[in-house]
């Protein structure tokens, strides 16, 4: 089986292939190169015979309390020295005629030693984020793992009233990186809260890891979502859903009445609609009212009542004569 290369990332589907198959002397396999373990038990036992198995044997018994180490990441180097020099002493030991039945307790209690005085390896902080901070290297099978954590951070909810302002500080609990760290904003309007990036827009406007609204208003209800990258990596998504309060404007309320008096506005069907038929005080008190038509019908009505009081005159003066 070919090895990995020291500080390479496992596949999931091969990290169990990897685990039952290495030998107790993992570390090694990745710090020491095979003729260097080779030749120290052939300096120790000779080219070939059962003392060169025995040595084998009793190198794997010796380092097989580190095959579970994990380490942190950052400190591989300093392991990788720390073997480098155990493997040079072994083979001085050897050359000076040593037992290797001693030589290897003693160099794997040195090494545990000098695994105990590496910097721990960070716990992981939930809920979420690439924590490059935290990555672990194992000993058993040369890989290095992150925090099985999702990238999407919980949606932070907001709420604001209108004209105030609004704030989102786009930070995370754990370490970021020192250097090339950069911040993308986006912006799912129409109120909507999610987390999916097909209804984000970009904010381009927005720069750094804080972003301001001043002053708030209903169109900025919906969800703010700020990318942490470092050198062009995604390290964390974080959303921050905006909900805005308050009355309107006298203006838009004004607005909003006459918007929803034309929606319940429905034809009348065209034996319902009648026409305006105007009292005779109304067209004295309205001048406006006094159109042609209706001049016409005063001067008709106007006429017709003076012909009345005409004959009803002369019909009584006719009777009065005749009694007489």
């Amino acid at each position: 089986m070919a090895l990995l290369a020291p500080g390479s990332a496992v596949p999931s589907a091969l990290v169990a292939l990897v685990v039952f198959r290495t030998p107790a002397w993992a570390c090694l396999l990745c710090f020491t190169s095979h003729k260097e373990r080779v030749r120290i038990c052939q300096i120790f036992a000779g080219i070939e015979g059962p003392e060169l198995e025995k040595c084998e044997e009793a190198f794997t018994a010796a380092f097989k309390g580190l095959l579970d180490a994990e380490i942190n990441y950052d400190e591989r180097s300093h392991l990788h020295d720390a073997f480098t020099q155990m493997t040079h002493s072994l083979q001085e030991m050897a050359t000076a005629q040593g037992s290797f039945k001693v030589a290897f307790p003693d160099a794997a209690e040195k090494m545990r030693k000098v695994i105990m005085q590496l910097k721990e390896v960070r716990a992981c902080v939930p809920p979420c984020g690439l924590q490059e901070v935290a990555r672990r290297f194992h000993c058993r099978g040369c890989y290095s793992t992150v925090c099985d954590l999702p990238l999407d951070c919980p949606v932070q909810d907001l709420t604001v009233t209108r004209g105030h302002q609004a704030k989102f500080s786009c930070t995370v609990n754990f370490q970021l990186p020192k250097e090339e760290i950069t911040y993308s904003w986006k912006f799912a309007g129409g109120g909507v809260r999610t987390q999916d990036v097909s209804y984000f827009q970009d904010l381009p406007q927005a720069r750094g890891n804080l972003a301001r609204i001043r002053p708030v208003q209903p169109a900025h209800r919906g969800t703010f979502s700020c990318v942490i990258l470092h050198d062009q990596l995604p390290l964390a998504r974080l959303y921050f859903f905006l909900n805005v309060t308050g009355a309107p404007s006298r203006g838009e309320t004004e607005l909003q009445v006459s918007f929803r008096e034309v929606l319940r506005w429905a034809p009348l069907e065209a034996e319902m609609i009648e026409p305006w038929r105007p009292s005779l005080g109304e067209l004295l008190a309205r001048p406006e009212a006094l159109t042609l038509s209706n001049q016409c019908l005063l001067a008709a009505v106007a006429a017709l009542a003076s012909v009345s009081a005409t004959l009803v005159v002369w019909m009584f003066f006719r009777w009065y004569f005749k009694g007489n």
